[in-house]
Parts: structure tokens; C-alpha cells; sequence
């Protein structure tokens, strides 16, 4: 089963990359330990530096005095300051005069730190001796502090606030504080005194401004008194002149005579319609409200009720009922008289307001004339009053913001924009240079340097680099067996149908080895060199039938004692299969761990000779697993035979060479040794994706490992460290009669595997 070695693109073996930085540890760790020391005495050497911060709080500030009178005139207060206005702030905090006020009040000139150029060096006066440097001398000391202050400064808006942060910092702790809480101090100072410049300025401009307005207010209201009185225009009161007045006066009398006169008729002609029908008259209200007409009803009331008392008692033509009657009809004319007497008051009372009206009518008209006259005439007026209002208007505009810039000339009504809310403190520690941040930062530096440079000379040099598609060929190659294998089948099936069926698994395939004749055997082959090295194939193929059981043995045995312990070592094993370039080889191990552990040594040593290598651990302990992957509980081959992991899953790299490791597996063994089968052509399917492909079956029989090969041409590994002579005997001439003719001997180097291997120890 040796397949060709193809050539494929390489990749990065990061397993690689990282061994080879633990080969290189004591390097790395110099390195780190150098780099660190560097940075910790470099830090220890720089004057140290301390840094401290005050804040300010930008706002509209107004005397609690004047806040209230601008509400209660509806005046409007000033606009919170916006990003554009603080950032503005922020430049003014870095202006050269606030600095050299700075500067001047803490007298920052006399010291050195600030004010290096006040001790030139011998260079720095020669440059200005030949005149190619200006002296620094010449300067103010203002202006030469100027440079190194903004150097120390920074000024900057807290994010997403209205607060201004002053940071300084300086050898001097105490400086440190100090100069940021003197600058806010010289900033408040500044803008108070910005507002004490602006009020008096306010108030030089409106005394005369003022003075020129009084003047014309007075000119104006003259001029609408004058107009008055040649217009005959006199004020009412109600914003209105004498002829409207009085032209709304007589049109309301007017309106009231009608009235009265409408009314009169309608009563006067009630009480004629009543006489004329000759209805009862007291019926109307004029005519029962009359006194007279109330005492004529009580007589008649009175007279009626006599005759009503004397009818019982006497007859009609007694001479009393007749004088009551003659009385009672007297009354009654009476009443009619007096009706009549009220119906003339009515018409009366009907014509005296007709005349009223005919009067007022009249003088109405004489009112309109007067009034259209007059409202020409007020049209000049009220453009002379909107004059004088707007001047006076104008007046008491700038008397009100005389008064109260006069109020604010002092320097305590005017407070600045700002407050301090946390002023600059001594600072204890030490702002730069932070020694253990930056021994850590030399530190960690020196280590990626150093790994860097490894790594570099890992991939230079090719140790570092792996052909591409060891593991995603496994699949595809998997799928194209598994497709050959379905043709051949096709192919056997008449042959399989005729064959007896003993304890075959009604699911699994005929393993194609049961039909194959087995080869004749050749006693050893040994790593170096064939032990059967003179014969050829045909002559080992008649005598192989012919030779006895006893008399192989005794051939193996004399074959064991004349070859040197070196043929059956590791190395000399592993430079056989690379020569030969053996693809699959099936090791068993029939000393157990001891076994398993020269098989991965054997791996290790195949890999280091750029080939790729895959060792599948079928063993019950997992010694390879435990040696090769990271940890004995992940996906292994139990796992792909159960269908709990694909071939990606399984494939682990060894953390101590290039080799592969497909683990044992956490799933149920015996679940997994029911697809068993099937491990042939997974075997089959990574020999297409790997240069060497080796099984370690720990102490397996011969029968198991036959339902794990496809022929008998596989090649058999005997791992037998520190076994004897019959031992090896027996196990080759199991393998022998089982018909495979490619049995390796490995016996060099064999012990008991370490807890924690190295990379070339077994």
C-alpha cells in the first residue's frame, strides 16, 4: 500500500512554531530579562515628572439682583454656552497673554526649569557671538517662558460637558498644583474684568446718547400740543377727540328717542284700538296704572256690590236701586272720560319725542361735518404722537441699561462665566516615568523580539512549514475508496453469494483478504537489510510451503543472533520506511506501553524527516494519546467509528514534533469495534493524505489486525523493546502463518514511557 509521494503547497505548522519557541526558551528568557533591565534603568535614570488638574465649569453667571428684575421684564437670559463657545474658551485658557500673566504673578522667569535659556551654554554663545543665533537675553522673561510653560501645559473639554480641564506638569510637585489653580484664577479675573470693560463703555456711550433723547422727546410732545390746539383737537381720555365724542354722544340719544317715541305709539294706539272696539279699558297696563282710574274702579266695585245686597230685598223699580244705577253708569262714563285723557297723554308723549328726533337728526349732521374735518386733521397728529412715543420709548430704553451698567461698574456685581469645581491638589505619585509599567512594557517587548526572531528563523530555515491538504485530503479520499470500493463490489458480488457466509455481520462487506491466497513467509526482514536478502521471490515462494514449523524457528533464530542490537533500533527502523517509502504499517506491541511508546518515538523520528505522519491509536491504555495530544479526552478514532466526529474533528497535532495523532476517542469501545470494518478503508483513506501512516494496535492477535488490513501485503511493525528471543520468534511466526510477509522487528530503545516525555525520549 505505498503510495507515490506527490508534491503539494506547504503551510505553516503552528505546532511547529511554537516548539520552537520552548527550544529557545533560555534565549527568550535572556532576552525578556535584558530588555527589562534596560527599560527599568532607563526609567530610573529620567527626572521624574508630576502631574495635577483643575476644572472648571463653564455657565452663564448673572447677580442674583438683576436675574429677577430681567424676569419680571420678560427679558430673556443669555444662552448657555455652546461646543463652539466652550472650545473658544479652551483657546483663550492657551492664549500667550494668560500665560505671561501666569508666568508674571508666579514670577516662573527666575526658575530654571521654566527659563532654560537664562544660562546659555558656551555653544549657545558662540552662535550668538558670530551671529548666527539671536541672544535669548533680549527677550522678555515672559516671553522665554512662554515656550517651555506650553510645553507643560494642556487644556481640553471633558467630553460631552460643559467642564474645562487645566493639566500642568513639572518637577516641582508644588508648581504642579499651584499653576493650574493661578491660571483658573487669572481666567476668572479676565473674564469678570471683560464684563466690568463692557459696562463701562455702556455707560460712556448712553450719558450723551441719553442727553440727546431727552431733548428730542421734548421737542416732539411740543410739536402734538401745538397741532392740537390749532386743530381744535382736545383729548378725551379715551384716545379719541371732542367731535368723535360728541358725535357717539348724540347718536346714542338718538337711538334712545326713537325708542321712547316707537313706544308712545304702540301704547297710544293699544288703548284707542280698546275704545274703539269698546273693550273693557282696564285691561291695558296705562290705563290701570292711572290712580284715578283705580279710585273710579272702586267706587263702581262698591256701587255694584250695594245693588247686588238691596236686589234681595227690594224690587226693580225702588227708588234706591234706580239712584244706585244712575250712580253706577255715571262712574262708568267717568272712567271712559278718564281713558280718553290717558290716549291723548299717550299721542302727546308720541309727538314730543317725533320732535326730539328731528332735532338730534339734526344735530347730527352739524357732528359729522365736524368730525370728517376733524379726523383729517388727526392724521397729522398721530403721526406727530408716534414720533414722541418712539423717542420716549427710545428714552426709557437707555435710562433703564444706564442704570443698570452704572449698577454693574463694580467688580464684584460682575462675575465671570466660570467656576472653579475642583481645584489643582500636591500630587504624591509620580506621573512619568511609571517604572513598572515600563520595565513590564521592556519586558513583554524583549519576549515578542525575541519570539519574533525565532519564529523568522523557523519559517526561513522550512522547519516551520507542512504541505498543505494533510487533513482536508483525508475526506475527499475517504469518499473516493469508499466509491472504488462500491465498483468492486459490484463486480464480487456473484463470487460473495456463492461463498458460505460463516459469522459474517449481514451489514459489513467480505474483508477482500479472506478470498486472497496467503504469500509464503519470509521469516525477518530487518530494517537495514533483508534477512533473506540472497533469495530471490521464487525461491522464497517453493520453500515456503516445504519448510517445517521447528525448522523456521531455528532459521529465525540464527538470523536474530547474527544481526547487531543497531539494525533493530528506531532510527534504523525509521530510515527503512522513509528509503522504502512505506506508506501504511500496522504496529503491535506486545509488550503494551513499553511498546507503544517506541512506536511514537518512531513516528516523531519518520516526521523529522518532512514527512508527513499520522499515528491512529488503537491501544486500550491511550499511551499514544497521552504522549502526542494535549489531552486524552479528545475526539479520537471511537468517535469517527460512531459517527460522533468527523475527520476534521479527530486529527491532533503532536505538541512535540510535526507528527499527527488521531487519539483512542471517548466513545463506548465496544459501540466502536462493531464498525471495525470500515476502519480498513479509513486507514486507506488517510494513506492517500499522508506520507506514513502508522497504527499502534498495543498487544492486538493476529485475527484483529487482519480485519484492520485490506491484504496480507501490509507491513507488520513488531514493537518488542526488551523482549527475548522466543517471544520474537513465536510473534513472527503467528504473523507468518497468517500470510503477511512484510514483518519489521523493533526492539532498540524500548522502556517504560515517562509521565512527561521529551522530544525524542521513550
Amino acid at each position: 500500500m505505498s503510495g507515490a509521494h506527490s508534491q503539494q503547497d506547504v503551510d505553516i505548522d503552528l505546532g511547529g512554531l511554537f516548539g520552537a519557541i520552548w527550544r529557545n526558551r533560555l534565549r527568550v528568557l535572556l532576552a525578556t530579562v535584558a530588555c527589562a533591565g534596560v527599560a527599568f534603568a532607563g526609567a530610573s535614570l529620567v527626572a521624574p515628572r508630576y502631574k495635577s488638574e483643575a476644572r472648571l465649569l463653564i455657565e452663564t453667571r448673572e447677580p442674583a439682583f438683576t436675574t429677577g428684575t430681567d424676569r419680571a421684564q420678560g427679558r430673556e437670559q443669555p444662552p448657555a454656552f455652546d461646543e463652539l463657545g466652550i472650545a473658544s474658551q479652551v483657546q483663550l485658557l492657551k492664549s500667550a497673554d494668560l500665560i505671561k500673566q501666569v508666568a508674571r504673578n508666579m514670577k516662573l522667569y527666575e526658575l530654571e526649569e521654566f527659563d532654560p535659556a537664562s544660562k546659555p551654554s558656551a555653544i549657545s554663545d558662540l552662535l550668538v557671538l558670530s551671529g548666527l543665533k539671536k541672544s535669548p537675553l533680549e527677550l522678555e522673561p515672559e516671553e522665554r517662558v512662554l515656550k517651555e510653560f506650553i510645553d507643560k501645559l494642556v487644556v481640553y473639554q471633558v467630553e460631552r460637558s460643559r467642564v474645562i480641564g487645566i493639566e500642568f506638569s513639572s518637577k516641582d510637585p508644588h508648581l504642579a498644583a499651584e499653576i493650574p489653580n493661578e491660571m483658573a484664577k487669572v481666567y476668572l479675573s479676565l473674564q469678570s474684568g471683560a464684563k466690568l470693560d463692557t459696562n463701562s463703555e455702556a455707560t460712556r456711550w448712553l450719558e450723551p446718547e441719553i442727553a440727546n433723547l431727552r431733548e428730542k422727546v421734548r421737542e416732539a410732545e411740543q410739536k402734538v400740543a401745538e397741532y392740537r390746539s390749532q386743530s381744535d383737537l382736545l383729548p378725551t381720555g379715551d384716545n379719541s377727540n371732542f367731535a368723535a365724542r360728541q358725535l357717539t354722544d348724540i347718536s346714542t340719544e338718538l337711538a334712545r328717542v326713537r325708542g321712547e317715541r316707537a313706544n308712545a305709539e304702540a301704547r297710544a294706539g293699544s288703548v284707542r284700538a280698546v275704545l274703539k272696539t269698546g273693550g273693557a279699558p282696564d285691561t291695558l297696563s296705562d290705563v290701570v296704572g292711572s290712580q284715578m282710574i283705580q279710585r273710579l274702579k272702586e267706587s263702581e266695585a262698591q256701587i255694584q256690590g250695594q245693588i247686588s245686597d238691596l236686589s234681595t230685598s227690594l224690587l226693580e223699580g225702588h227708588p234706591r236701586l234706580k239712584g244706585l244705577r244712575s250712580q253706577l253708569v255715571g262712574i262708568r262714563g267717568q272712567i271712559k272720560t278718564e281713558t280718553q285723557k290717558i290716549l291723548s297723554s299717550l299721542e302727546n308723549e308720541a309727538k314730543t319725542a317725533e320732535l326730539r328726533e328731528t332735532q338730534l337728526l339734526q344735530q347730527l349732521n352739524r357732528v359729522k361735518a365736524n368730525s370728517a374735518r376733524a379726523g383729517e386733521d388727526e392724521v397729522g397728529l398721530k403721526a406727530l404722537e408716534r414720533e414722541a412715543t418712539a423717542q420716549r420709548q427710545l428714552l426709557e430704553t437707555y435710562l433703564a441699561r444706564y442704570r443698570e451698567a452704572t449698577s454693574r461698574t463694580d467688580s464684584s456685581s460682575t462675575p465671570a462665566d466660570a467656576r472653579i469645581i475642583s481645584a489643582a491638589v500636591e500630587p504624591t505619585e509620580v506621573a512619568f516615568p511609571k517604572i513598572v509599567p515600563i520595565t513590564v512594557v521592556g519586558g513583554v517587548a524583549g519576549f515578542m523580539l525575541s519570539a519574533i526572531a525565532v519564529l523568522l528563523a523557523e519559517l526561513f530555515s522550512g522547519r516551520a512549514l507542512k504541505p498543505v491538504g494533510a487533513i482536508a485530503a483525508v475526506p475527499a479520499a475517504h469518499a473516493a475508496r469508499r466509491e472504488e470500493e462500491g465498483r468492486e463490489d459490484e463486480i464480487e458480488a456473484d463470487a460473495v453469494a456463492e461463498t458460505p457466509a460463516v459469522n459474517r455481520d449481514p451489514v459489513t462487506r467480505r474483508d477482500p483478504v479472506a478470498r486472497l491466497d496467503p504469500a509464503p513467509v519470509r521469516a525477518l526482514r530487518a530494517p537495514a537489510r533483508s534477512l533473506l536478502a540472497d533469495i530471490t521471490p521464487d525461491e522464497d515462494e517453493e520453500e515456503a510451503g516445504n519448510v517445517p514449523e521447528e525448522g523456521a524457528r531455528a532459521s529465525l533464530l540464527d538470523t536474530l543472533d547474527s544481526e547487531e542490537e543497531d539494525e533493530f533500533s528506531i532510527a534504523a527502523v525509521a530510515r527503512y520506511m522513509v528509503e522504502n517509502n512505506i506508506s501504511v504499517a500496522v504496529s503491535v506491541s506486545p509488550s503494551g506501553d513499553r511498546g507503544s511508546t517506541a512506536t511514537v518515538m518512531l513516528a516523531r523520528r519518520i516526521a523529522e524527516e518532512h514527512r508527513k505522519t499520522l499515528v491512529i491509536d488503537l491501544t486500550g491504555s491511550a499511551c499514544p494519546t497521552r504522549l502526542m495530544a494535549q489531552s486524552v479526552h479528545v475526539p479520537g478514532i471511537t468517535d469517527l467509528l460512531v459517527g460522533d466526529a468527523v475527520f476534521g474533528d479527530i486529527i491532533h497535532g503532536d505538541r512535540l514534533s510535526g507528527a499527527h495523532i488521531i487519539p483512542r476517542g471517548n466513545a463506548n469501545i465496544k459501540r466502536a469495534m462493531r464498525g471495525i470494518d470500515r476502519l480498513a478503508v479509513v486507514i486507506a483513506s488517510f494513506a492517500d493524505a499522508y506520507d506514513t501512516v502508522i497504527v499502534e494496535c498495543g498487544p492486538a492477535e493476529v485475527e484483529g489486525v487482519r480485519r484492520l488490513t485490506r491484504d496480507q501485503e501490509t507491513d507488520i511493525i513488531l514493537s518488542l523493546p526488551g523482549a527475548d528471543e522466543d517471544e520474537i520468534v513465536e510473534m513472527i511466526d503467528a504473523f507468518g502463518a497468517a500470510g503477511y510477509s512484510e514483518v519489521m522487528l523493533m526492539t532498540g530503545e524500548g522502556a517504560d514511557p515517562p509521565r512527561y516525555p521529551g522530544r525524542r525520549a521513550a
